[in-house]
């Protein structure tokens, strides 16, 4: 699970498992594997950041693998 925030600044937590791909234009987008999109002030590199860190706290990554 990772936190993010939507535009009008309400913090929510996301199931990163769920995340299909994410776009910038301007605004980030993503959107999950069911198609639905959702809008975050995150850009996003940091929201693969963030995705990455969950990943590897699951030790689904190794810790030296490269973000």
């Amino acid at each position: 699970m990772i936190k993010l925030t939507r535009l009008d600044g309400e913090a929510f937590i996301l199931n990163a498992e769920l995340i299909k791909y994410i776009e910038q234009r301007p605004d980030t987008f993503i959107t999950l594997m069911s198609n639905d999109r959702i809008v975050v002030a995150e850009t996003p590199e940091e929201v693969m950041r963030r995705t990455l860190e969950y990943h590897r706290n699951k030790r689904v990554l190794p810790v030296d693998c490269v973000g």
